[in-house]
């Protein structure tokens, strides 16, 4: 096992075990709604609580280097802390969500078939709370990130009338992000992927 998504499914099983909602984000997520894309860590968007960390460390395993005291301070702060995948060296990042477009991109999460392993599920975020995640993180990274914004375009051209433009024009007012959605419209349907 070294590949995100298999690495991804070991944590989202203990994740399951105790009970923990989550969401698949971040470069795994905007491959399955646009361009694939090779990756080479996770992203996990979890609804955790106190009481959780530890049952969820044990579920974990010796497989995982994991600081328990940076998981309870990202609990109580709604940060991120990260694990390693021993064997492989993939690192993933658990985002506790304490932000609406967190909220939301739960809420909305979509369950997709592993296609390795057709007998494997995961909760992706959905095509808009991805796009509206990688748009985020494109202005945080002073929108220079040509890989976050190709993310975008691809997203859009790939789900196309799929996308729910009600949902992303509400959200993306919400949370401060209209005028990057409309330039990304803009230049993907003008073909400038």
């Amino acid at each position: 096992m070294t590949d995100p998504i298999s690495i991804a499914l070991l944590v989202t099983a203990a994740l399951d075990a105790c009970r923990v909602p989550y969401t698949v984000g971040g470069s795994l997520a905007s491959s399955f709604s646009g361009e694939p894309r090779a990756s080479i860590d996770a992203d996990i968007l979890v609804e955790m609580t106190a009481p959780q960390v530890g049952p969820f460390l044990d579920a974990l395993g010796e497989e995982f280097y994991a600081d328990a005291d940076a998981l309870h301070r990202a609990v109580a702060t709604h940060s991120s802390a990260n694990l390693i995948h021993r064997p492989s060296g993939i690192k993933v990042d658990l985002f506790v969500s304490g932000t609406l477009l967190e909220a939301r991109q739960l809420q909305r999460r979509r369950r997709i078939q592993v296609a390795s392993d057709p007998e494997r599920f995961l909760y992706v975020h959905s095509p808009e709370d991805i796009l509206l995640q990688k748009l985020q993180w494109y202005r945080l990274g002073g929108e220079v990130s040509e890989q976050q914004w190709r993310d975008v375009l691809s997203i859009i051209l790939v789900q196309g009338a799929r996308l729910d433009r009600g949902y992303l024009a509400t959200t993306a007012a919400m949370v401060g992000l209209s005028d990057l959605l409309e330039r990304a419209d803009r230049q993907a349907w003008a073909g400038e992927l």
